[in-house]
């Protein structure tokens, strides 16, 4: 069995990020970024070793009932998560000066935030990000016509997630 690590989009890295591992209670996280003069491969290998990432969803299911963690591992190019479950793991001893718990401190990874609240992953622009397009969008529109705003808007290039959704679909132009 062959741990599949990389995403190849950042669309599939905040999916898989969301979905597969916080919505399932992967709450407590390492980011950090490979450098430069490393090869990513080569420490995906080294991380997925370390923790014993590799195994079957029966294992995964046999820790859990044990009491012991679960962890996943992700990456993009060269920024990487990796996350851990409630539970005993050597990772909570060997990462505990970087340990956070997604439920108080986001992810945030090109643009977007991902944390965990009332039950559910959520996934945002982050708000840097989104005062930067506030302002870009606010300087425009003194000086664009509203067919050229909805050209700038159709533009942004933001997964669909129910934040982003609901505000398209609430637009006085789209309710036609």
């Amino acid at each position: 069995m062959e741990y599949r690590a990389e995403t190849t989009s950042i669309g599939g890295f905040i999916q898989q990020l969301a979905v597969s591992c916080v919505s399932r209670g992967y709450f407590f996280y390492v980011a950090g970024s490979v450098p430069p003069a490393k090869d990513p491969r080569v420490i995906d290998q080294k991380l997925i070793d370390r923790y014993g990432i590799d195994i079957s969803k029966w294992a995964r299911a046999r820790r859990k009932q044990a009491g012991h963690a679960n962890l996943r591992y992700l990456r993009f190019q060269r920024f990487f998560v990796l996350l851990a479950t409630h539970g005993q793991h050597p990772f909570f001893e060997a990462e505990a000066a970087c340990i956070k718990d997604i439920r108080r401190t986001p992810i945030k990874f090109a643009g977007y935030s991902v944390s965990y609240r009332a039950g559910h992953s959520h996934v945002r622009i982050e708000q840097e990000e989104y005062k930067q397009m506030k302002a870009h969008f606010l300087d425009l529109a003194v000086h664009r016509s509203l067919v050229n705003m909805e050209g700038e808007f159709a533009q942004l290039n933001w997964e669909p997630y129910a934040p982003v959704a609901a505000a398209a679909t609430l637009h006085p132009s789209r309710r036609e």
